[in-house]
């Protein structure tokens, strides 16, 4: 297939510009105390020795997207025991998680940036046999260029925003040349199926998958800290809001200040999505007037509000309360990941902005798994229910378990699908 105006325009500009993208990338990763060498990844430069054999390279952007493919890297190895499996992604978050959680015969790169130097130099030292890229990370020169090495190639739990979909519907021969690449594309539902058909992709190659982050598995967790942390609480009730955004915490900690008043001694673990945030986040919480702690200065949970702005403790804090709030839902941010709350023990409570999880969401209200909220006075009283009545909040659980149970079955059906289409046995 011939390459496109669009691309061939696209390929020139990046020439352009990769001196400032690869500025201002490091800096980003530096800022982030990535070592200098590791940084330098982003210029396609390795750090590490190819692995001898098959290796299978896999993809994703950020925390959520490459943190739901390790499971099935996992399995993917026991069913190839000889396979090596490298892991690309592009923030020093993502890849401080993937180090505590990165699967056997495996090794994180960050990603070269989508220019002809970092990919070719990335792609000559590793070579990857076949490629799995997650969700919408549809990088034209990445996937052009992997392809012309003679790469397999699949992209699995697809997910494009609306604005992304009618962006390439406008460019139909650009979207065409890109998608052809894919030998295999898993959606995570029907209608992204018929939207990637819809905007060019190859209908015998598009089929539905299943949500990989509902095979992520349970949070790594601290069993010291969580001792800690309980001793400190004594036997204080306790619910947690998850993946706060900005303009979220107000709501969050509006509910919490309402349930002060008939349970004074009732505990908030507060936790942002990303915890650079933490000093605004204080500031959002001083300014209700509630006394708190915060983690990232080596605090315990002890007063009404515990900020925990450290990375990576997550499922410990899941530990303490089977009650969560998971934010990224109360503004157009999408939602974020009811299968960790699900697979830690906890029942969800969500708003309504859940783009991201829309079918899971849906199918986890109707066996009572997880709750919608509007607003804070809705929020509060959930709260109280749940913390009140023993019967339903156990009710609630075992419905979440069950639920993340039931999707965990599946992730054969997608390794054995991808292992057929890649051509790895």
């Amino acid at each position: 297939m011939r390459a496109p105006l669009l691309y061939t325009a696209y390929v020139g500009l990046s020439m352009l510009l990769v001196p400032f993208a690869a500025r201002s990338t490091i800096a980003k990763l530096r800022r982030a105390d990535v070592p200098a060498h590791r940084a330098h990844e982003r210029l396609g430069n390795a750090t590490e020795p190819r692995p001898y054999g098959t290796l299978i390279w896999f993809h994703a952007a950020s925390v959520g997207e490459s943190l739901s493919v390790l499971a099935l890297i996992t399995r993917m190895g026991v069913a190839l025991p000889d396979a090596h499996f490298l892991i690309t992604s592009g923030t020093a978050t993502s890849a401080a998680l993937i180090a505590q959680r990165i699967p056997p015969r495996s090794t994180h790169q960050f990603a070269p940036l989508d220019a002809p130097g970092p990919l070719k130099r990335f792609l000559k030292h590793w070579h990857p046999d076949a490629a799995v890229f997650v969700e919408s990370e549809l990088w034209p020169q990445m996937l052009r260029r992997t392809r012309a090495t003679g790469a397999k190639m699949a992209l699995v739990n697809a997910r494009l925003s609306e604005k992304s979909i009618a962006s390439w519907a406008k460019r139909p021969k650009l979207a065409a040349y890109i998608l052809d690449v894919f030998d295999l594309i898993l959606t995570q539902n029907d209608a992204m199926a018929e939207a990637m058909v819809r905007i060019q992709a190859p209908a015998p190659r598009v089929a539905r998958g299943q949500n990989l982050k509902s095979f992520a598995g349970p949070l790594p967790h601290d069993e010291d800290l969580i001792f800690e942390a309980r001793a400190a609480l004594g036997h204080r009730p306790v619910w947690i809001a998850a993946s706060t955004h900005q303009g979220e915490e107000q709501t969050v900690l509006a509910a919490h200040k309402k349930l002060l008043k008939t349970r004074p001694d009732l505990h908030l673990i507060l936790i942002p999505r990303h915890p650079e945030r933490g000093t605004e986040v204080v500031q959002r919480i001083a300014d209700t007037g509630m006394e708190y702690t915060r983690r990232s200065r080596g605090d315990l949970p002890d007063k009404a509000v515990y900020l925990a702005d450290t990375l990576g403790e997550l499922g410990s804090w899941y530990a303490l309360s089977p009650v969560v709030f998971l934010g990224g839902s109360l503004l157009p941010i999408g939602g974020h990941n009811p299968f960790e709350v699900a697979q830690s023990g906890g029942t969800v409570l969500s708003g309504n902005h859940v783009s991201n999880f829309a079918e899971t969401f849906s199918a986890m209200e109707a066996v009572g798994a997880a709750r919608i909220v509007a607003g804070a006075d809705d929020l509060a009283a959930q709260v109280d229910m749940l913390l009140s009545d023993a019967q339903t909040r156990e009710k609630a659980i075992k419905a979440a378990q069950a639920f993340a149970s039931e999707q965990t079955e599946k992730l054969d059906s997608i390794a054995t699908r991808l292992i057929n289409a890649l051509d790895l046995r």
